[in-house]
């Protein structure tokens, strides 16, 4: 959970602190005391864009700051293991995507406690940087975790769900691995069908070139298994047709060298040579009785060894030293037929080898023989065939899913005043048209087989008994839509599995009894996950485990102004007495009025009550309800009275 947000110059808000609660925190103030700063400085933490025009004026750089409490190892393997008990693993190696797990495997460190500091930066120039446990990581990486930690459920986001783009990905959301698994399935299997396909239709509009290329990869093939080349070739054939060439200069020099090293080799010649000269210094040095210079002798034995090495190979050489005129011409003969090869193919022997190598691949790729046709198209058909399969699999999950999300939904809508009105996410497919690439057979039907499936997926709303189901978007009025866009995301906050859930300003357009509903789901919702809400009525705030109000000046400012002339604001925490005091500025405008109190103390202590019973169900009136009317009873007694 989010524990701690600290925000710094974002806006009107110049350094605040925010505490909170593992339940139901609640934020409000007056509208422009920087509210939304608190969404806004959630949004950057989650990598959203980074606008330079909120950093505040005067500074240089914006900074949110968040901790978060993460679950140990030990509990995440526990979380692992449940989950693959229940319904196989979470991902490829089985484990849960955790917040804990992404942040340790970017490279983290947490605290000692086991929390974990994420933190966003955002200059006046616009640069952005992100910060993951005492690390700068990519952005990229910073949304991921805190994706996982944390969700944000705007007006925005809200507005949304009207598109019908996003309606599937709602119901898929909610219906969760009954969805997932089988989407995954057909996704891989629509990859590979998409491969087949794409490659017949390929090889059946391109069949003359096709074969034009793989002729001419053939001939060139043929040509060059015919003269067989062998790797390194060509340099070891300049090297032989060098020697060849010289054989008689080869031969005097090598002669020669052999006269200087052991005399001439028919052992006539008046020249000293350079073994004889050496066994005359060691003769000369081994007479000697001076012990220095016969300790000479075994450098010079060991020069007289090396001499005899050489003259030993000069005379193989020279045995094996031949002017082979023939030979030359069948190595100047291999050379021609191997550059040939060069000219066409590659620069050298390697070349044309590895250009071989490449044109047998390309050439396995460009059969457009019947067989392989027959065969592609057949891999194509198969794939199709499972590929309906794994589509009828995923629309009959959706289609389950959608009737468990419309109850759902609508039931939602029975405790905010719309009790006679009803949701439906109507499940349907897209006809193909005939030249549909994307086409398929599902069900004798022929439809499009996109990337999620081939469902179109609509949010319907009966606004009451006997009027036909709509569009939400052309179904409902103002009102009713924002309370059918909450309903909608209280009822997928509830299937998800993020431990906090942010919703800012999500009930405006409702009040009275709906508004109460609100707050009564709100903090039903809070059993489960850490709820952080940001809003405008007193009896959403009532629910609050733990109260903030965002004010111009607060405790820190008076005037509300900093050096610059710029609005500063502050967060600070209600004790209870403080709450009585805003809950009557939202209802009445103003604190300072007894019934305003009053009011405000009455919506405190049936909140209290209605979160600690369990007997409630929506559909009686709620404590709140029965206080609200009591309240107004009185006040008409003491006018009567008065």
């Amino acid at each position: 959970m989010l524990a701690e947000l600290r925000i710094q110059a974002l806006g009107v808000i110049e350094d605040a602190t925010l505490d909170l609660h593992p339940g139901l925190t609640v934020v409000t103030g007056e509208t422009g005391a920087g509210k939304t700063m608190l969404v806004t400085g959630l949004h950057l933490l989650g990598g959203g864009r980074a606008d330079s025009s909120r950093v505040r004026r005067g500074a240089g750089r914006a900074m949110v700051e968040g901790r978060f409490l993460l679950p140990t190892p030990d509990e995440v393997a526990e979380e692992a293991e449940e989950a693959e008990n229940a319904s196989g693993p979470a991902d490829d190696d089985g484990a849960p995507r955790s917040a804990v797990r992404l942040a340790t495997d970017a490279g983290a460190a947490l605290d000692d406690d086991g929390s974990l500091i994420a933190a966003r930066t955002v200059s006046a120039d616009g640069r952005s940087r992100a910060h993951l446990g005492g690390r700068s990581v990519p952005m990229a990486v910073l949304s991921d975790v805190t994706d996982a930690a944390l969700a944000v459920h705007g007006q925005h986001e809200a507005l949304r769900l009207l598109r019908a783009s996003e309606q599937r990905a709602v119901l898929d959301r909610f219906a969760g691995a009954a969805v997932a698994e089988p989407l995954a399935a057909y996704r891989r299997t629509r990859t590979a069908w998409r491969t087949a396909t794409t490659e017949l239709t390929r090889r059946r509009e391109q069949a003359r070139e096709l074969t034009r290329e793989s002729d001419m990869l053939r001939h060139g093939l043929t040509e060059i298994e015919s003269v067989d080349p062998q790797p390194g070739e060509d340099a070891d054939l300049v090297a032989e047709a060098r020697r060849l060439a010289d054989a008689d200069d080869l031969r005097a020099s090598a002669t020669a060298a052999l006269a200087a090293l052991a005399g001439p080799p028919d052992g006539v010649g008046e020249e000293p040579d350079a073994v004889g000269l050496l066994g005359e210094a060691r003769r000369r040095v081994q007479g000697s009785d001076d012990p220095a210079l016969a300790g000479l002798d075994p450098r010079l034995a060991e020069a007289a060894a090396l001499l005899g090495d050489a003259a030993a190979e000069l005379t193989d050489y020279l045995a094996r030293l031949e002017a082979d005129p023939q030979r030359l011409e069948q190595v100047l003969e291999r050379q021609a037929a191997l550059k040939s090869l060069t000219r066409k193919y590659a620069a050298d022997v390697d070349g044309v080898l590895e250009w071989a190598t490449s044109a047998r691949e390309r050439l396995a790729g460009l059969d457009t023989s019947d067989e392989a046709l027959a065969a592609l198209a057949a891999e194509a058909e198969q794939l199709a065939v499972e590929l309906a399969g794994h589509a009828a699999t995923v629309s009959a999950a959706r289609r389950e899913a959608a009737d468990r999300f419309g109850a759902a939904v609508s039931a939602e809508l029975d405790g905010l005043a719309m009790g006679a009105a009803s949701v439906a996410l109507a499940v349907g497919v897209k006809e193909a048209a005939g030249a549909d690439p994307q086409a398929l057979d599902v069900d004798g039907r022929r439809v499009v087989a996109g990337p999620d499936g081939v469902d179109e997926v609509e949010l319907l709303l009966t606004p009451h008994a006997g009027a036909p189901p709509l569009p939400v978007h052309k179904g409902a009025s103002g009102g009713e839509l924002s309370r059918v866009m909450l309903a909608v995301e209280v009822v997928l906050a509830g299937a998800d599995t993020t431990p906090t859930l942010v919703f800012d300003e999500v009930d405006a357009g409702v009040g009275g009894r709906a508004a109460v509903e609100v707050g009564r789901r709100l903090a039903r919702l809070a059993a489960t996950h850490q709820v952080v809400v940001v809003t405008h009525l007193a009896q959403v705030a009532a629910y609050a485990d733990r109260h903030l109000v965002v004010d111009k000046g607060g405790l820190q400012a008076v005037t509300g102004t900093d050096e610059h002339g710029v609005t500063r604001s502050a967060v600070r925490t209600l004790a209870d007495g403080d709450r009585v005091v805003e809950l009557a500025r939202m209802l009445a405008g103003t604190e300072e009025t007894e019934t305003g109190r009053a009011h405000a103390e009455e919506l405190l202590a049936a909140a209290a009550a209605d979160r600690a019973s369990s007997a409630g169900d929506g559909a009686a009136p709620t404590p709140i309800e029965r206080g609200a009317a009591t309240r107004r009873s009185g006040g008409r007694r003491s006018r009567r009275a008065g």
